[in-house]
């Protein structure tokens, strides 16, 4: 069965990446065959770009899932599908970078990933015995110099299509453009209609790096999210007049801004809902409602401060736009 066609947006690399994603952190991760079998159902639904990092947990499931989906005739090669990776933050350091793409790269059973991501501008020990339990002493000095230094030997190793960031904030990008010699494709930060980023994404558009949503839904029901998108009064009226749910309404305002979308779904009809917003439109005066909503970014990121670190307030983490 024939999914649904998602567009394409042109990358400054050159290279086209679908426009919604299937984002795949999970907590109270279930097996590899389990989350093989969700992934398949995705691409059957018309997924073609599933958004991954080392941190997640979820590279072997998507490798399985591909081995399976072209198994089974609904592709028929690894290049029909856009793979967005990330290394973990205790990798991020100019000479583990390669090495941990190298290991994605073998869980994915892989030659390429489409997209590699610094996952965040922050350094963590690297021998931590559980990468995501730390303590503010293991956070280190994080050099943008270097890590991107590594990220543009990715690229020319031919491990990664293309490369870029998450969560950099304007002064971070100003500092990374002013030496990189292969510019980032993507940043790819928290973004939805209850925290919009205009001045982010305006920044982005004029430098040429396109802005992907993540969180584009506020994280409902994850315990750091909230429900500022899901049970918002404005989205929930434009979505009753449209005959839509909330979430279609909150992806098809990401993509009517220039944005891409990451949506997770384990259910798949809910699946096939997040890829329905292509057959309507946000009038002007929907968009206007929307500019109105109260903004809050929900990921506050007091986890990545500390003195030993780049960061020690939220004003140096989010580059003074909390």
């Amino acid at each position: 069965m024939a999914g649904k066609k998602i567009p394409d947006v042109l990358l400054n690399s050159g290279h086209k990446m679908p426009v919604i994603g299937m984002g795949t952190s999970v907590e109270n991760r279930p097996s590899n065959e389990t989350l093989a079998s969700i992934y398949v159902d995705a691409i059957e639904v018309g997924y073609r770009h599933f958004d991954t990092a080392a941190v997640y947990g979820t590279e072997e499931a998507i490798g399985l899932a591909m081995v399976k989906a072209i198994d089974i005739g609904l592709i028929k090669s690894r290049d029909e599908v856009f793979i967005t990776s990330k290394p973990w933050n205790t990798d991020a350091r100019r000479d583990l970078i390669v090495p941990a793409l190298k290991t994605s790269l073998k869980k994915l059973g892989m030659e390429y990933v489409d997209l590699y991501l610094i996952h965040w501008p922050v350094r963590l020990r690297h021998d931590l015995e559980n990468p995501t339990v730390f303590t503010k002493e293991d956070l280190l000095p994080f050099d943008i110099e270097g890590t991107w230094k590594a990220m543009e030997e990715c690229y020319k190793l031919g491990l990664a299509k293309s490369i870029g960031i998450c969560n950099y904030g304007t002064k971070k990008l100003t500092k990374l453009l002013e030496i990189a010699t292969i510019p980032p494709a993507v940043n790819q930060v928290e973004m939805n209609p209850s925290w919009q980023q205009g001045k982010l994404r305006e920044f982005c558009k004029q430098k040429g790096i396109h802005v992907s949503a993540w969180s584009a839904l506020g994280a409902y029901k994850i315990f750091w999210g909230s429900g500022a998108v899901m049970e918002n009064s404005i989205l929930q009226d434009i979505a009753t007049a449209k005959g839509k749910t909330i979430a279609q309404v909150a992806l098809r305002w990401v993509y009517q801004q220039g944005s891409s979308a990451m949506a997770k779904s384990t259910n798949k009809e809910r699946m096939k809902q997040n890829l329905d917003i292509l057959d309507f439109e946000l009038s002007e005066e929907d968009l206007e409602r929307i500019s109105q909503i109260p903004q809050r970014r929900q990921y506050t990121g007091d986890m990545w401060l500390s003195e030993n670190g780049s960061c020690k307030t939220l004003e140096e983490l989010w580059d003074d736009d909390v």
